[in-house]
């Protein structure tokens, strides 16, 4: 699997340390019958970790290269090889044994990091749990809590779905070719039972209360909600958007008609 030159387009960097492959292990806890997806599985090095431990898993695959690879190096009652855009991949598609749910892993290209994310959280229902290597500045934006700078769109859309956590820090000298960021591992577990909300509304009150962040909530809403709804969700007009909670802009989406 090496010989491989990283494609800037896909956003390629392959993890190579093992150190670090043994903690994400570690992290994900695999057992020998779960149904695992990894994204972008690049030159295998995490796909052979968690083979080590499972019957069998999927991968999903953009490069074209990359996927004559695998497909070469393992047999497919061992590994099954999903050619395409994880963008656009139906991952509702992957047969599930009764009674369990998938378990997505990845190193996550960080130039669709966000997007992919938000592709994923559609199909939160069907999933135990995901841990993805991301550029730490999006962990932190993905764990931020109310009042922090960073706290903002990704952190609420994505909060009302999962709980999640930033388990440890990677270095880029982990990576070949090495990004110049750091990067981080993030946990993210479904929740149960989200806030009742229309997630098309949830997404237009926050996006319109973050893009304009320096600005009071009042104002950001404005035409949107009156000072009484505001109100009337639990937020005081005067605070910016960073310091409302999830359990607010959830009100605020169910005053929308």
């Amino acid at each position: 699997m090496k010989q491989h030159v990283a494609r800037k387009r896909f956003g390629q960097n392959f993890l190579h340390d093992q150190h670090v492959l043994g903690s994400i292990t570690e992290s994900i806890d695999p057992a020998p019958d779960d149904t695992m997806v990894e994204i972008g599985p690049g030159l295998a090095a995490m796909t052979d970790q968690l083979l080590r431990t499972l019957k069998h898993m999927h991968v999903v695959e953009l490069d074209r290269d990359l996927v004559a690879r695998l497909e070469k190096a393992y047999p497919r009652d061992k590994l099954t090889v999903h050619s395409g855009d994880a963008l656009k991949f139906d991952f509702a598609s992957i047969p599930v044994p009764e009674g369990q749910k998938l378990r997505i892993v990845g190193n996550l290209p960080y130039n669709i990091s966000s997007p992919l994310l938000f592709h994923l959280a559609t199909f939160a229902p069907l999933v135990k749990d995901q841990h993805f290597m991301l550029q730490k500045e999006v962990v932190e934006r993905m764990v931020a809590e109310p009042g922090s700078k960073v706290y903002g769109r990704l952190s609420v859309m994505l909060q009302w779905r999962y709980d999640m956590s930033l388990l440890f820090v990677v270095p880029p000298e982990a990576f070949d070719p090495p990004p110049k960021v750091d990067s981080a591992i993030v946990r993210m577990i479904p929740v149960a039972r989200p806030l009742a909300c229309d997630g098309e509304k949830l997404e237009a009150v926050v996006q319109k209360a973050f893009s304009q962040r320096r600005k009071v909530i009042r104002n950001c809403l404005a035409g949107m909600f009156t000072e009484e709804q505001i109100v009337a969700a639990g937020i005081n007009p005067t605070d910016r958007p960073e310091a409302v909670g999830l359990a607010q802009y959830v009100a605020l989406a169910n005053l929308l008609k």
